[in-house]
């Protein structure tokens, strides 16, 4: 396995342990599990970040500008739905 494929799974993972934090946040019937899950989501959203960016310098998470015409029909999409 190469090193792309490596960060490829590892990021994969980190996003897959944060949604189940995510989770655990939102469900947490008491204040300490609250704070363990909001704390664990916290810590695996800076490694999936880091993974990000570390993929994105090396070329392998390409990126495209958004055209702002495109990004102003979306705000007046969801400006008229509210």
């Amino acid at each position: 396995m190469n090193d792309k494929d490596l960060l490829e799974d590892i990021l994969l993972t980190v996003k897959g342990g944060s949604d189940l934090y995510l989770h655990g946040t939102i469900e947490s019937a008491t204040p300490n599990v609250h704070s363990a899950f909001d704390n664990a989501l916290s810590s695996s959203l800076k490694a999936q970040n880091d993974i990000y960016k570390k993929m994105a310098q090396k070329g392998w998470y390409p990126s495209e500008q958004a055209e702002q015409n495109k990004i102003n029909q979306a705000k007046q999409k969801f400006a008229t739905q509210q």
